[in-house]
């Protein structure tokens, strides 16, 4: 696509990633991938690009198996990843406004020509050349007119801005006043003073130089003192004459002297004036050191260094070198072209000049200095680029230059041999050159001053005419070999981490690291030293980053030079922050100028890293209409099949990812995206086939219309919210968050990335709609999006949605708190067992509301309108009891604002409420009417989890002891409310509280328990973790005054230390049109502020009451007929809208690598050695067991290989195919990793399920590449862990994700729980157990794909999958019935076979391992039968094996066999035995006793425990485990011929 480019920069520009991306396995540095459906769109997971797959695809293996469940969002749940430990500090790059700046200059010169000065012994011949002039070619007063006139043109060759003005032969008072004025013009600005001594003594010791009287007879001493006094700072001085050295060293010791006083006395110097040790020196040689006298070179060769740079350079190159074609010195001066001019022979030559000096620089200097003196003020660097060149030639001399600030040595660098290689390919084209230069051309003594006479000709004058040049100039080739050095050095392992030292990207400043944004600060990461050998950090950058820069000037290596740079900036961060120091940022803002097409695709990419690295660049962006760029890409309409622009979808979604961080928290941002059309472009492609266009189309929506009410409106107008609504059932969890995201802003969430900062406000002020349609939209978005997202599966979905939640809660708390009194009232009857259909008091109050309404229209919407809220409430009460730690503690933080609100209601002054009344306990089972199974237990009963204590909701927690004892009471008494409407909460461990906004510490995976054995921790946190608890209570830290009291920061209860006030006389409906009318008055505030653009969010910390009348804060209802003057809220810290992390995580995809392969994809790599190494073993395990099969089903399996002992009864196990690893689950929630080879427990953790409820359902996913447990429990919740086995894994074990797998779990007596079947090509899986659906889940999507129904009262026991087909699958249930479904047909009409053959529970069924469309069943009454599906209703075959009845029953998927175990019943305990049979024989191949020495309690039965052990066999070994009553689980192997 581009000339010049890499392959892989093709295939990064042209399609998502190169062709062998892959998303990270569990064992792999967590990358970007966004969503593993990015190629999958369109096609069944099992079709998917082979992009999409683990990391073992750049193996051999032609099908490479995908991980599930191991992208970017499942390491991090939306949450950004602290930087990695090795992460430079970041040292600013702009150029501050302490910048240095030179305003004007004196160029003072002391030649006295013909007068030798008393201490000079000249040589003869000597150096006489002042400025390209000799003097004693002219008569003394011309000649130093002319030297001073030549002196000021070449300073000007530098900087053609600044005024230079000689100071000729000055007298002293001269000297002073010139300084003084030059002071006075110049104000804060640097001064710019050049000395040249050659016509004086030499400066003394003590610091003084040298000038004249008046009459010229004396030589007069100026101390530097003087000088100093005189310019003041900053200032850049230039000493050349012999023993500079001593000026310099003076000045530093009277500038500190001075800096001294200055901090003594502060009104000493102006104020702001920067430090005198500021001040910037270049002298011509040491202390002790004489200028040279050689006469072929110039008297003052420091200051032709530094002014005249290219003259020199030659000159000194030819008396260095013999050139062939007798090149001289002469020849050289007349050297074509023009220093500007980077076409002409000289304009090449200054332009690598400039390019060689800035990248000795950079790569000698430390960063801050480089920073200061090369990229500040243009004349300074010029200056010191050229210093670099005089400090070359004057070592040969034995004059060593200085400077001030000191700076190494760079006169050895190994770059001045391309100088010198790009010099000679110059000269030795001369003399052809010079053939063909126009006759009678005047040559000028000096290149510089050439090129400033062509500058300063007169404008109306025409230049000369060129004459044909028969000759063509050879351009060097010395860029294209730099951008090629730097190719190689980025395709060569650039992107390589090294162990630190001397190859490895320097430590900025000697700073050790930054300080990492660990969450929440936690002490449970602790960073190791830097210095440790195992911290791996970038390799050391390339020495050509500043050549680069300078191609970029040129039109034809720019497109190169900006593809390499992408490369370059796609290492990550470090990368960034390197090309913005060293300059890039005003070239590559110029480029948006740039018309041309072929730099577009580069652009994108390299603006989007830098905006991702440095979100402050929004600014620029704006200020320099860069962003019209962007949005003239965005709302390009592609015209197929010739795109404007290579993929362009990708190349779209940097443009929105670009706008959206421009208009981020940045008012005039926001403006000039709306002013762009950006909403409009980010609209229109919210429905692009690209996952990441419409992801980040969402962001930008979200962030253009972040308190931005105009916005709103419009957005409003063209239907935008029910777009993103639209958008809650995409494919990809990314864009269903960033659409939640979106949501979130339009209704006051903030999309800032200050954390203090919540939002507030609602969806603004709406003027074009109604009220009642205003407040109906509101609640629409809302309940549309709970309703669509509550059972999605992603936890990072679920979260986003709590944000928009608390939105509406913020806004409309009003009904909120009237559906918790409602929700309280109904759970307490439910709980007493009051018959419902009696009249309640929340029943009556809802219709004396209701019926306040005059017509049937109005009631029948305020009865919806409520039910909508009573909806939400429900969803957050479930959420706040949700399977992953963060979603609840979000979820904990809204519910207990609306409890408090509750408290502080007057609800709770009714006679009749029950909010005083403590709470009631259950004696039977049974729980909230929202999930049956998961309440198996009694709700004053502990979790089977340790948790922590949770703070509750009490003020005598925040209050001490002033509270009088009945408010204390009460007030402790609620927190059982709070934990009663969270039964399922238990497996979530809460923070202690502080100070309210506590922050979660994850506990050590060892924190012993005393009611558990071992010690066993509570379930496994996920990786990243940033939610916390906040209370609606706070603790002050010291007491408000009360003037200030409802405006303190942490307003604390307004009734701290009032009596309890008595019952009023006022009715339930009362309260409740009160409180809505107050949430209607809110709304009318809102309206009324109109105000375009609310940027101070209406947030101030604490109360919502910034702004007018603020919408966010609690209004008291004035004029309206409310009688109760309620303030709701007042009390109540203010802890809503939660805040999201969501962009933030976004962002990251921006700033790591695109163009390259994962570390594990990288061939040598550790992990790809690893994962080669699991192949090739994989593959040796599946041809050694196909073989092994063929001769099993004949051969005895009595072999012994281990036994391993558990606590409580092994229900469920689960074998790794590859390595040897056994899951095993008991009977409440301990999951135990074992190798069973070794007989070792290699991890032991809680599931977290309810007490009363167990693991029914147990799998190991992405076994290829390494593991995933997936578990189900009887409370219908699904959850995955990863890193279960140490000595594989890099951290601890993680909950990777859970949710919620069958929510419509009936409550049986004695039923399945929750069975699934998994299927790892296509990542489906299914869910079922005691419900009348089987839910399909797409674990790539991770969202449900349909409810099947089963058309069946009985629960289902037991599933599998085809191998062969994606779309059938068996399942058996509790009545004896085996069905098989297809997924193809209509939900309601699935079942496509039924068999009833069987008369009793079905244990297990699994297809025939050798023959498609054969399978077995098992049923509790010990019958075993072979069915086939293309034949009739009856079995094909059949055994009966146990009389007594069957616990088990397993079929090995590689050999015909099968293993039955016989049930365990009081009567016969001893001889419970385990058989495996052959296909081919009635009779077993061997049997196995238990050998149980204790016999079991009379009813052996637990709920969801439909056998007494448990089978298994192994998925490929001829092996299988046997898990007894006892604990005691026996793995026998088969006695295969040796």
């Amino acid at each position: 696509m581009y000339s010049g480019s890499s392959s892989r920069v093709q295939s990064m520009y042209g399609q998502h990633y190169p062709e062998d991306f892959d998303s990270s396995t569990e064992r792999d540095y967590p990358r970007s991938d966004p969503s593993s459906s990015r190629t999958g769109l369109g096609h069944h997971p099992n079709e998917q690009d082979i992009r999409q797959a683990g990391s073992v695809v750049t193996l051999p293996d032609p099908i490479p198996s995908l991980p599930y469940w191991s992208h970017k969002r499942h390491l991090t749940c939306g949450n950004p990843t602290p930087p990695p430990p090795w992460a430079p500090k970041i040292t600013p790059w702009r150029t501050t406004p302490s910048k240095l700046k030179t305003a004007n200059a004196a160029l003072v010169l002391c030649l006295n020509i013909d007068v030798d000065p008393p201490d000079v012994v000249k040589t003869n011949p000597c150096a006489v050349l002042e400025c390209w002039v000799d003097p004693h070619t002219l008569p003394a007063s011309k000649a130093l007119d002319v030297i001073g006139l030549n002196l000021a043109h070449q300073f000007e060759g530098l900087s053609a801005k600044i005024t230079f003005k000689p100071l000729l032969d000055p007298a002293y008072d001269d000297l002073r006043k010139y300084c003084h004025s030059l002071r006075k013009s110049a104000k804060e600005d640097a001064i710019l003073f050049y000395y040249n001594g050659h016509g004086v003594p030499k400066p003394t010791p003590s610091g003084e130089m040298w000038c004249f009287n008046k009459e010229y007879t004396q030589y007069i001493p100026v101390s530097l003192q003087e000088v100093q006094t005189w310019l003041l700072s900053p200032c850049v001085y230039i000493w050349d004459c012999s023993a500079a050295g001593r000026l310099l060293q003076s000045f530093v010791k009277f500038a500190r002297a001075r800096d001294t006083d200055a901090a003594l006395n502060p009104g000493l110097y102006p104020e702001g004036m920067p430090p005198f040790s500021d001040c910037i020196q270049l002298a011509a040689c040491a202390a002790d050191e004489q200028l040279p006298t050689c006469p072929e070179l110039p008297a003052d060769l420091f200051t032709s260094c530094l002014t005249s740079p290219i003259d020199i350079a030659l000159r000194w190159f030819i008396m260095c070198n013999q050139l062939p074609g007798g090149v001289t010195g002469d020849m050289v001066m007349q050297l074509p072209g023009d220093l500007k001019d980077r076409r002409t022979p000289l304009g090449e030559l200054n332009w690598i000049f400039t390019a060689i000096t800035d990248t000795i620089a950079w790569t000698t200097f430390p960063r801050d200095v480089f920073t200061r003196l090369y990229r500040s003020d243009l004349l300074i660097a010029s200056l010191f680029r050229n210093f670099l060149l005089a400090e070359r030639i004057m070592k040969n001399y034995h004059c060593t230059p200085h400077t001030y600030p000191p700076l190494p040595p760079t006169n050895t660098h190994p770059l001045w041999a391309s100088w010198d290689l790009a010099v000679d390919s110059c000269l030795r084209q001369l003399p052809e050159l010079l053939k063909h230069v126009q006759p009678g051309t005047t040559t000028e003594a000096s290149l510089t001053t050439r090129r400033s006479t062509a500058a300063r000709a007169q404008p109306g004058v025409p230049a000369p005419a060129p004459v044909e040049q028969p000759y063509t100039y050879i351009h060097s080739k010395f860029f294209s070999d730099q951008l090629t050095a730097f190719e190689v050095w980025i395709s060569r392992g650039g992107s390589a981490l090294t162990k630190r030292g001397p190859l490895s990207l320097p430590e900025s400043n000697g700073e050790q690291t930054a300080t990492l944004d660990a969450p929440n600060g936690d002490a449970a990461h602790p960073l190791q030293s830097v210095e440790n050998d195992h911290h791996l950090v970038p390799r050391k950058p390339p020495d050509q980053l500043p050549i680069v820069l300078q191609v970029l000037l040129s039109q034809p290596h720019r497109l190169r030079a900006l593809i390499l740079l992408s490369q370059f900036v796609d290492l990550g961060p470090w990368a960034v922050h390197l090309v913005l120091t060293i300059g890039i940022f005003p070239y590559i803002s110029r480029l948006l100028q740039a018309a041309s097409a072929d730099l577009r695709p580069v652009l994108i990419f390299i603006w989007a890293r830098i905006i991702a690295v440095d979100p402050t660049c929004q600014v620029e962006l704006y200020n320099n209409q860069g962003y019209k760029y962007f949005a003239q890409i965005l709302a390009i309409q592609e015209e197929q099949p010739h795109p404007a622009i290579p993929n362009s979808s990708e190349h779209k979604a940097m443009c929105a990812f670009i706008l959206s961080a421009i208009a981020r928290d940045y008012p005039h941002g926001q403006n000039a995206c709306w002013r762009a059309h950006v909403f409009d472009a980010c609209f229109d492609r919210l429905n692009d086939n690209d996952f990441l266009l419409r992801q980040w189309s969402a962001l930008c929506i979200a962030q253009i219309w972040d308190a931005n009410d105009e916005v709103k409106t419009y957005g409003v107008d063209r239907g935008t919210q029910d777009k993103l609504i639209a958008l809650l059932s995409d494919d990809s969890p990314e864009v269903r968050s960033a659409a939640l995201y979106a949501l979130g802003t339009f209704l006051g969430a903030s999309g800032s990335s200050d954390l203090n900062k919540l939002g507030g406000g609602g969806s603004g002020t709406q003027s074009q709609l109604e009220e009642r349609i205003h407040f109906r939209m509101e609640v629409a978005v809302v309940t549309g999006a709970t309703l669509a997202i509550k059972e999605d599966a992603s936890p990072m979905v679920r979260k986003e949605l709590l944000v928009l939640i608390s939105c509406l809660v913020k806004e409309w708390r009003g009904y909120f708190i009237v559906c918790a009194w409602i929700y309280w009232e109904e759970e307490r009857r439910w709980r007493q067992g009051t018959p419902l259909h009696d009249e309640d008091l929340a029943t009556q109050a809802v219709a004396e509301w209701l019926d306040s309404f005059g017509d049937d229209d109005a009631r029948e919407e305020n009865r919806v309108l409520l039910s909508s809220f009573f909806t939400i409430y429900s969803v957050l009460l479930e959420l706040s009891a949700d399977p992953y730690e963060e979603v609840a503690i979000n979820a904990q933080t809204t519910v207990d604002y609306i409890i408090a609100l509750l408290l502080e209601s007057p609800f709770s002054h009714l006679d009749s409420t029950t909010l005083k009344d403590p709470p009631v306990t259950l004696d039977s089972k049974g729980g909230t009417r929202t999930r049956a199974p998961s309440i198996q237990s009694e709700k004053s009963q502990q979790p089977p989890s340790p948790i922590l204590n949770r703070p509750s909701i009490t003020r005598s927690d925040t209050m001490g002891s002033t509270l009088s004892n009945g408010v204390t009471s009460t007030l402790r008494r609620t927190s059982s409310f709070a934990n009663a409407l969270r039964s399922l909460a238990g497996n979530i461990a809460f923070p202690t509280m502080d100070d309210g906004r506590s922050s979660p510490r994850p506990t050590s995976l060892t924190t012993p328990r005393p009611d558990m054995p071992d010690g066993v921790s509570r379930p496994p946190s996920p990786n990243l973790n940033y939610a916390q608890y906040t209370s609606p209570y706070s603790r002050p830290s010291t007491p408000p005054p009360a003037s200030t009291h409802r405006l303190s920061p942490n307003p604390s209860p307004k009734s701290v230390a009032e009596p309890p006030s008595p019952p009023m006389d006022f009715n339930p409906w009362d309260v409740m049109e009160a409180l809505i009318e107050e949430d209607m008055e809110r709304l009318r505030a809102r309206r009324r502020v109109v105000m375009h653009h609310r940027h101070q969010h209406p947030h101030v910390a604490g109360l919502g009451m910034g702004g007018v009348g603020s919408p966010a804060g609690s209004t008291f209802s004035m004029d309206s007929s409310v009688i109760l003057g309620l303030g709701t809220g007042v009390g109540i810290r203010d802890v809503l809208p939660l805040k999201s992390r969501f962009y933030d995580w976004c962002c990251e995809y921006f700033k790591e690598p695109q163009m390259r392969q994962p570390e594990a994809d990288e061939p040598g790599s550790v992990q790809y050695n690893y994962q080669l190494w699991r192949q090739q073993r994989n593959e040796q395990v599946l041809s050694t067991t196909r073989t092994q099969g063929e001769i099993a089903a004949s051969c005895k399996w009595d072999r012994p290989v281990s036994t391993i002992q558990v606590t409580g009864l092994p229900q469920q196990l689960a074998f790794h195919s590859f390595d040897p690893h056994l899951v095993i689950a008991n009977e409440t929630d301990v999951i135990t990793v074992w190798d069973w080879m070794q007989r070792k427990r290699l991890n032991r953790f809680f599931n977290g399920n309810p007490k009363g409820t167990c693991v029914t359902s147990l799998h190991i996913i992405n076994q290829e590449v390494g593991g995933i447990i997936l578990t189900a429990a009887a409370d219908g919740v699904v959850r995955l862990y990863r890193n279960y086995d140490p000595s594989l894994s890099n951290g601890p074990l993680q909950m990777v994700s859970s949710f919620r797998g069958a929510n419509e779990v009936l409550q049986v007596q004695r039923g399945s729980g929750v069975i699934t079947d998994w299927r790892q090509t296509g990542g489906t899986l299914l869910v079922g157990g005691d419900s009348r659906v089987i839910r399909v889940w797409d674990a790539h999507t991770e969202s449900q794909v349909m409810d099947l129904e089963t058309n069946s009262d009985s629960p289902v026991t037991a599933m599998v999958s085809d191998y062969g087909s994606v779309n059938t699958f068996l399942a058996g249930f509790a009545n004896g019935r085996v069905k098989i479904f297809d997924r193809r047909m209509d939900e309601e009409n699935a079942v496509v076979r039924a068999y009833d053959d069987h008369a009793s529970w079905i244990q297990n069924v699994k297809w025939h391992p050798s023959y498609d469309g054969q399978f077995f069943s098992g049923s509790m009454d010990g019958e075993i039968k072979l069915w086939d599906i293309r034949g009739d209703d009856r079995a094909l075959q059949s055994w009966d094996t146990y009389p007594q009845g069957l616990s088990a029953f397993d079929v090995h998927e590689q050999t015909e066999v099968f293993a039955t175990t016989s049930s365990l019943v009081p009567s016969n305990w001893r001889t419970q035995r385990t058989s495996v049979h052959s296909f081919a024989r009635q009779s077993p191949l061997s049997t196995l006793t238990t050998g149980l020495t204790v016999p079991p309690p009379r009813d052996s039965y637990l709920p969801f425990i439909t056998r007494s052990s448990s089978l298994v066999f192994h998925p490929k070994e001829m092996v299988y485990a046997v898990g007894h009553w006892d604990g005691c689980v026996r793995i026998m192997g088969c006695k295969l011929p040796s």
